[in-house]
């Protein structure tokens, strides 16, 4: 019995020295991928309390308070839900104690690359507190979880208009033969792709001999799409290029995919999933990872951006393409700036927390609907398509807004 306690005591002792040699290891290069697992973890913790924290959840009196026990369904979205609000204050936290920092001299720059056993202990506190709340208060989030994962899809899109423009420009900036066929060829490449893959949507999501009219005007929508960007690019009074047109295409056409792939699993026009009844674990946990690989991906890539979002001092800022505040940029500090702005990346994070959690509950509409499937239902599907028009339109104001306020810099 001794020689257990004791054998006991050194592996919990080994264990706590190993979290504190990984934690003390996180240097200022690694800590957004710190953030970025610490992202993941929530969501693998959101999706394995989605699947067993129902049974012990109806036995909360403050939870279940109703007069009829509602069914499994509501109780593994509250808890997805509670976990993400967790998640959300505690980005949104650390979001409201980073406004302002500029330099590297800044207390506040060590606490956001630093304190790791702090954060998580906190992180693991504030996730355990949410499912002692109210549920008036996890229903308000779930209705303001809506609002935010839309704008979280609007960062993404604005992102990907910044990459592709700036990617356009460092190419034509060679000024060589090399590097403008290279635009071509990965110009054709995407448009050839683009249409080929709406060839593969008609066959999948319209087959004949069914009402498919949604999805054929989803996919003709797309196509219309593709065809006035090239018009618009390649006009003469726009200065714009074909490659950033091809590559929207081709993004709008995925996320039309997407949209139709999300569509209920006995819709007849859903061709991925009419013949397949069974939902198997290895399925979930595909759909999880797929999830859980783009949210972190693009919310560390959105908090990350060194164009769009850095602060004007950082030397690593570039033109972004929508107009930010300005500040003085004859103000210099003496310590090194920093090259991004802390106060955004954890602003991502959090409306990411909102996105992840709608991903998980199908928009809070569909769980039980879809059979625990990860991103299905109806709700998913209009977010897609909604999110594939508004790239569009804001790919053609990008084109368009150098012409119609020619005295602005955009």
């Amino acid at each position: 019995m001794w020689a257990a306690s004791c054998l006991a005591s050194c592996c919990a002792a080994c264990a706590c020295d190993a979290c504190r040699t990984v934690v003390s290891g996180i240097s200022r290069k690694s800590a957004r991928i710190a953030y970025c697992g610490l992202f993941a973890l929530s969501l693998i913790v959101s999706w394995i309390l989605r699947e067993v924290a129902a049974p012990l959840m109806e036995k909360l009196p403050w939870i279940n308070h109703f007069q009829h026990t509602p069914n499994r369904e509501w109780f593994e979205t509250d808890a997805v839900l509670r976990v993400s609000l967790g998640n959300f204050l505690f980005f949104t936290i650390l979001a409201i104690m980073m406004i302002g920092v500029k330099n590297q001299k800044d207390p506040r720059d060590n606490l956001h690359h630093g304190g790791w056993m702090m954060k998580i202990i906190c992180w693991f506190l504030l996730v355990i507190f949410m499912f002692f709340l109210p549920n008036d208060i996890i229903s308000f989030y779930e209705t303001t979880s809506k609002f935010g994962s839309g704008l979280f899809l609007l960062v993404q899109v604005v992102l990907l208009l910044d990459f592709v423009h700036g990617w356009n420009d460092k190419w034509v900036g060679y000024d060589e033969q090399f590097w403008y066929i290279a635009l071509l060829v990965v110009s054709l490449v995407c448009y050839v792709a683009t249409f080929v893959f709406s060839g593969l949507l008609f066959h999948l999501f319209a087959p004949s001999g069914q009402d498919c009219g949604l999805n054929t005007f989803f996919i003709i929508m797309t196509l219309i799409f593709a065809s006035v960007f090239a018009v618009v690019a390649l006009h003469p009074g726009v200065s714009g290029s074909i490659l950033p047109a091809s590559v929207i295409s081709l993004y709008c056409t995925y996320l039309c995919y997407s949209a139709m792939a999300s569509e209920p699993r006995d819709y007849e026009c859903n061709g991925l999933h009419k013949h397949s009844k069974a939902v198997s674990t290895g399925t979930l946990t595909l759909g999880l990872l797929t999830t859980v690989l783009s949210v972190v991906y693009s919310a560390v890539r959105a908090g990350s951006s060194t164009t769009l979002l850095s602060p004007p001092s950082s030397p690593r800022a570039g033109k972004p393409l929508l107009p930010l505040d300005r500040t003085d940029e004859e103000e210099k500090d003496k310590a090194k700036p920093v090259t991004y702005s802390y106060a955004f990346f954890h602003i991502i994070f959090s409306l990411a927390s909102m996105y992840s959690a709608m991903l998980l509950t199908g928009w809070s509409t569909s769980v039980g609907e879809s059979g625990k499937l990860v991103d299905v239902g109806w709700p998913s599907v209009w977010v897609r398509i909604v999110t594939g028009w508004a790239t569009a339109a804001l790919y053609i104001w990008s084109l368009v807004a150098p012409i119609l306020f020619p005295d602005r810099e955009f």
